[in-house]
């Protein structure tokens, strides 16, 4: 089951039990919802699990690859996104030049210091709308321990709560792949990284965020362990044409450990 306390647009907070059941998901909350509610729930729900994503092609080009033999039969290449393209993005910023732990004690402190409170259970948040994150301070964000990346942060919720930059219509996917990501290059404290992660959660596969992770499973898998960087990864998986991200993604890298480990022996 996965849970996720939501603030929704009538300003309720209420908390989301998310279960599959056969042929679908099923919701849970405790407190009745109206009908605009209800499909605003419905709504970020098939948005978050990806739920309109058509990965049929994927799976065309998968089933040749013994190395992606496992995502059709498991149904992978869905991302797990937010409600909205901002909480991604401003998420997404908060992965940069950390560690894991890193990001989520970020993401934390950005949730308790300024979303609102779950009703029945005062120490869980939603996380901040625009609006709320744009009446912080870069001091207090400083404070939650973003460090340089409080003023980019603070600048991009600003610009959302001012009408400035509409992020949620990328959602629809109307805009050419290279076009959004020049539109994410734009925002300050965006590069490359963060902008390909981002395109991967909006269904823009074209691209892949090469971080020393990348680096490291690519040059280990088809270079023989020397210093790779983009234009190599790229290559790599260009056969995958649009969808090379989702490729590399769920590439099975475990598979190329273990034959690693064997050739070692």
């Amino acid at each position: 089951m996965l849970t996720r306390i939501e603030r929704l647009e009538t300003g309720r907070v209420v908390e989301l039990s998310i279960s599959e059941v056969a042929g679908g998901v099923t919701v849970q909350v405790c407190d009745p919802l109206n009908g605009a509610e209800r499909e605003e729930v419905s709504r970020k729900i098939w948005w978050m699990l990806g739920l309109g994503e058509d990965l049929g092609p994927f799976y065309d080009l998968a089933r040749g690859e013994a190395r992606l033999a496992h995502v059709e039969r498991q149904a992978r290449g869905r991302f797990l996104r937010s409600p909205t393209v901002f909480e991604d993005l401003v998420k997404t910023i908060l992965t940069t030049n950390t560690t894991w732990a890193g990001t989520i004690r970020m993401a934390e402190a950005v949730v308790a210091g300024f979303g609102d409170p779950l009703p029945t259970a005062p120490s869980r948040h939603a996380f901040p709308t625009p609006q709320q994150l744009a009446a912080a301070t870069e001091a207090e964000l400083r404070g939650g321990g973003l460090g340089y990346r409080a003023p980019f942060v603070l600048e991009l919720a600003q610009r959302v709560a001012a009408g400035e930059i509409d992020l949620e219509a990328l959602k629809d996917k109307s805009y050419p792949a290279e076009q959004v990501r020049r539109m994410l290059l734009a925002i300050k404290g965006v590069g490359e990284y963060s902008a390909a992660s981002l395109s991967l959660l909006l269904g823009y596969y074209h691209s892949i965020p090469v971080d020393s992770w990348a680096r490291k499973l690519v040059a280990r898998e088809w270079y023989g362990g020397q210093p790779v960087g983009q234009a190599e990864i790229e290559a790599v998986f260009e056969r995958w044409r649009e969808w090379k991200g989702l490729a590399y993604w769920f590439w099975n890298w475990e598979q190329a450990e273990e034959k690693e480990a064997t050739e070692k022996k």
